[in-house]
């Protein structure tokens, strides 16, 4: 990879079927690195998600018996592109399930993972009430991963809200950001365009967002415009509502220049919190 390159992001709907997903999504990635990409990109749960019971339901497995990771570092092999493997369903040894993301390099080796830290608990009205955490134990480190001439910053969709992780991520070196996701319809076509340009712009980096679109067994609808947008906050590919691909250009020097033009990540200054003292106040009652 030099230091300018192509990224893909693939879009797909996912099923309960992984093995159904697998071919899907490595048919995908086939057909974007034969487009020439080098970095391509999946979705949160690209291999298997449903609701039930009113709570996400993804696929999982332990890691060391993970039928989709072979399959994603043969691919990679085979095609000598870094994948990132937006996240998986992955059991932890208490029990639990981690969302968990994979980078792997062309060797098909594992060259980062990152378990989410936010989870999606919300409730967005009638049938559209989220508890991510009744089943997925979070993260607590933010993670990064080198390159070819540049540095990704990784993050999983309801990430994308909480912007001092990304600010960290830029802070660490990152000049390409992440947001695989299977965000909600509802809030997609409120916020997703808006939320990923104003990640993009505050840090100046380019960020890679592949999103699942489409129902899911069980209910709730994911809202599809995988987005691949600029330092500078231009939207540079939007996958729409249908399965594929997007493909776009990555040109490192781009951060750099944005990030001369406004150096706010060079800006910080420390401040008094106008948090109240939440400890002192129910002392106090």
């Amino acid at each position: 990879m030099s230091n300018i390159f192509k990224a893909a992001c693939v879009q797909n709907c996912t099923t309960p079927d992984v093995a159904h997903n697998t071919e899907v999504t490595l048919r995908l990635t086939r057909e974007a690195a034969g487009a020439g990409a080098t970095l391509i990109a999946l979705p949160e749960y690209f291999s298997g998600v449903e609701t039930r019971d009113g709570l996400l339901r993804p696929a999982a497995f332990p890691e060391e018996s993970h039928p989709v990771l072979p399959a994603f570092a043969a691919a990679a092999r085979e095609l000598g592109v870094w994948l990132h493997l937006g996240s998986l369903g992955v059991t932890a040894p208490d029990g639990r399930i981690m969302n968990r993301g994979y980078v792997l390099n062309p060797a098909g080796e594992i060259a980062a993972r990152y378990d989410k830290i936010h989870l999606f608990d919300v409730n967005l009205g009638p049938d559209q009430e989220y508890r991510e955490s009744a089943t997925i134990a979070p993260g607590d480190a933010a993670a990064v991963v080198e390159l070819p001439g540049t540095v990704l910053g990784l993050s999983i969709c309801y990430d994308l809200r909480f912007a001092a992780l990304y600010r960290d991520l830029a802070q660490a070196g990152a000049q390409v950001l992440a947001v695989p996701a299977a965000f909600t319809k509802l809030t997609g076509q409120a916020h997703w365009h808006v939320l990923i340009r104003a990640r993009a712009i505050e840090t100046g980096s380019y960020v890679i967002a592949p999103c699942q679109f489409g129902t899911l067994d069980g209910g709730g609808e994911c809202f599809g415009h995988s987005l691949i947008v600029d330092p500078w906050g231009e939207v540079l590919a939007d996958g729409g509502e249908a399965e594929g691909f997007v493909i776009a250009e990555i040109n490192p020097a781009k951060a750099v220049a944005a990030r001369s033009r406004i150096p706010a990540l060079r800006h910080d200054r420390a401040f008094e919190s106008a948090a109240p003292d939440l400890t002192s106040r129910e002392a106090a009652q």
